[in-house]
């Protein structure tokens, strides 16, 4: 299957290894992954902080460049999240039923890579290997979004060696939330923290999670007080190889 793949500009920036990880991964099951060129921010944070005026430009721009392929993943559910439900009402609330139109194919093929792997591929085993204690947390927009479900766990529970423990409040938010945490720090610092304490109840290694910017923040917060606690984005731990991990 030949896959586009949609970087996101937090992973292209700051977590460039989700991405790699991500190609690795699917090309590893013999599929072709292609990097369609002139992607760009796909709006969400333009729309989140209340300029939609401003991320339609961005919409367009997203159609016309993943239009052509059939099949498009991201390692993150927040931006694909934002493909699915904001795209196409931002084109019909500016009056573009044709770019709205647009856009909704789009969203139709485009996956969060746990979405890809078992809806798409039919697959939980991927052949990783990861020797470690993990425990995930389920990004909001993956978790209410998107509702992956336990896609992510179902991939995780099938890497060998990985000793997977639960995580205690996983459905409640780390407190990142986009510009949330800069608006209301107060309220995202005892976010967070509940979160850290939760994680360290586990006793895991690593803290993995599908959404890049949701990691950051938690391994921000664990870092600061020297826990020794990793966080890692699910598609490192499936590209992860016996002897590599």
């Amino acid at each position: 299957m030949r896959i586009a793949l949609f970087l996101t500009c937090l992973v292209d920036a700051v977590v460039p290894a989700a991405g790699r990880a991500t190609v690795e991964v699917l090309e590893r099951l013999g599929h072709e992954v292609v990097f369609p060129p002139g992607q760009t921010c796909c709006g969400q944070m333009h729309v989140n902080t209340g300029y939609p005026a401003e991320a339609l430009p961005l919409v367009r721009r997203h159609v016309e460049t993943f239009e052509p392929y059939e099949v498009v993943v991201a390692p993150s559910g927040s931006c694909v999240g934002s493909v699915r439900h904001q795209h196409a009402a931002l084109a019909r609330a500016a009056g573009d039923a044709e770019l709205a139109a647009r856009a909704a194919a789009v969203a139709a093929r485009t996956y969060e890579l746990s979405e890809l792997l078992v809806d798409v591929l039919g697959l939980t085993d991927v052949g990783a290997s990861y020797p470690h204690r993990v425990t995930y947390h389920p990004t909001c927009h993956s978790l209410r979004l998107l509702r992956v479900g336990d896609r992510p766990l179902r991939l995780l529970r099938a890497v060998r060696g990985l000793d997977l423990v639960e995580l205690p409040g996983a459905e409640e938010c780390c407190g990142f939330g986009g510009t949330f945490a800069v608006k209301n720090a107060d309220t995202s610092t005892a976010m967070l923290a509940d979160k850290m304490r939760a994680v360290l109840d586990t006793r895991a290694e690593v803290c993995a999670a599908g959404d890049s910017s949701c990691l950051l923040h938690i391994g921000g917060g664990l870092s600061r007080l020297r826990t020794g606690v990793r966080t890692v984005h699910l598609a490192e731990i499936l590209a992860s190889r016996e002897g590599v991990a």
